[in-house]
């Protein structure tokens, strides 16, 4: 199997965030605009001092945020080559540049014309945002450590919800009954079911090549067959989608089993289950639809377990980018998940 990828979608391993995340520039953007409200509240006597300062703060503010997440997000790749401390040390000193680049040739908009001192101006600005930073820096120094204990938590609970004593159990009979009979096709489930306990035992990555994935989810698919026969068929349609895309790893795979347990086995005909992968640009789309049986718990503890884990995995890893959706119908259940997806390139780019 391909080797699995590292990811750099939103933070990074040592703390230092990903500026081209919407997520990351949401929580600046709010955190900036908090202290700035603080810091008029302060300086105001009534309510209409404080949205007058609020109005003047901002006239620097916006600029000074705009232009240094530009230039931040500019040199993401080479902040991602370079030490914690050091790319501390670098962000900080843009943002202190920038800021103080903008008061001096703001002139009058930001200093009365008045103000005889303006080099005191000049190095409190400074001063200011190197304060705004380094809290910046701060907290996402402190949410990378717990998305990292958050992460190592999901994945356990992942590896534990993959481990089914009934697929085990029922595998191996689905084996045992066809062993004399038809030997290569055993020989090929054993295989199959090694490949599946391996990739579920193996060291949590953040990213695997979607080949792989598709290649684990059909082997897993195969397994169901063997044992459910012509009561389980399998829809593929995978548009524009290569294989060496990277994505969270045992993300297709639940979502399948979780149709299969408790779409297709109630149904004493069976059913299909249909699949689908597109690319939107740099979003991947995933869709699986499957019938379930009219009088189905789809709040079932075994449902619950699998998609609250990988919502919880979405979450941590692409934050806000990242959209999940579940709508069931009299006999359709339907999972949609759509995602950044990273591409080798830009994992090499970024590592």
């Amino acid at each position: 199997m391909n080797k699995a990828l590292s990811i750099r979608q939103n933070t990074r391993q040592h703390g230092l965030p990903n500026f081209g995340n919407l997520g990351t520039l949401l929580r600046i953007l709010i955190i900036c605009n908090s202290l700035a409200l603080l810091q008029a509240i302060i300086m105001s006597d009534s309510w209409l001092d404080v949205a007058q300062q609020m109005l003047q703060i901002n006239t620097l503010l916006t600029p000074v945020l705009l232009s240094s997440m530009l230039l931040l997000w500019l040199i993401q790749p080479w902040l991602n080559r370079i030490s914690y401390r050091y790319g501390t040390l670098a962000v900080m000193m843009l943002v202190v540049t920038v800021s103080v680049s903008i008061y001096h040739f703001g002139g009058e908009l930001y200093r009365p014309p008045e103000r005889i001192d303006s080099y005191f101006d000049l190095v409190r600005c400074g001063l200011l945002s190197a304060v705004v930073c380094g809290v910046l820096l701060f907290y996402f120094r402190l949410r990378s450590k717990m998305l990292s204990r958050a992460l190592s938590d999901a994945r356990l609970q992942v590896l534990r919800a993959r481990i089914r004593p009934h697929f085990l159990f029922n595998t191996i009979n689905a084996v045992l009954g066809i062993v004399r009979t038809k030997p290569k096709q055993a020989e090929a489930a054993l295989e199959d079911m090694a490949d599946l306990f391996r990739m579920a035992m193996s060291d949590a990555q953040d990213l695997v090549p979607l080949g792989t994935e598709i290649q684990l989810s059909k082997q897993y698919l195969a397994l169901e067959q063997l044992r459910m026969g012509d009561r389980l068929s399998v829809n593929w349609h995978i548009r524009d989608v290569p294989d060496e895309l990277l994505i969270p790893p045992l993300l297709l795979q639940p979502l399948l089993e979780n149709a299969v347990y408790h779409g297709i086995e109630p149904l004493t005909e069976g059913g299909s289950i249909n699949v689908t992968l597109n690319r939107n640009a740099d979003r991947l789309r995933l869709k699986i639809e499957n019938p379930c049986p009219e009088c189905a718990d789809l709040s079932h503890q075994g449902n619950r377990v699998a998609l609250r884990n990988i919502r919880e995995r979405l979450d941590l890893l692409f934050d806000v980018e990242a959209s999940y959706q579940v709508e069931s119908g009299k006999d359709f259940y339907r999972v949609e998940v759509i995602f950044p997806f990273v591409s080798r390139a830009k994992e090499r780019a970024q590592s």
